[in-house]
């Protein structure tokens, strides 16, 4: 996988679950930019999921096995949108807060992908 590509997925899960963590502290829903926020993190976690199925495409390897691998690579990739579409649910400061939750859980699958993943 691609260093930098992990870090700036998690550094923008980060600022995102920062954003929408002070939405939801001044008792506000999630608001457009809020979704176009998460489009964008949205778009970097799909980037990383088209590099890293070709990755193992080309013969990389992870360490904990590719049905592990790509099963985070999915739920990295599902996390933020499902975490909007219930914020659109929830149309309260809870929607914010678990668009800010869900973008935390991103951020912790980066590290665990980026655990597992062995460059070999």
């Amino acid at each position: 996988m691609l260093n930098a590509l992990t870090l700036t997925v998690s550094l923008a899960a980060l600022a995102l679950a920062a954003w929408c963590g002070a939405a939801a502290y001044r008792d506000q829903p999630t608001k457009d930019w809020h979704f176009i926020g998460m489009a964008v993190v949205t778009v970097l976690a799909l980037a990383q999921l088209v590099v890293g199925v070709v990755r193992l495409a080309q013969g990389g390897r992870a360490e904990e096995g590719t049905a592990i691998f790509v099963a985070y690579l999915l739920g990295a990739f599902f996390a933020v949108p499902a975490a909007g579409f219930m914020s659109l649910v929830e149309r309260s400061r809870w929607g914010s807060a678990t668009v800010a939750a869900g973008a935390v859980v991103l951020a912790v699958l980066e590290v665990r992908l980026h655990d597992i993943w062995w460059e070999g």
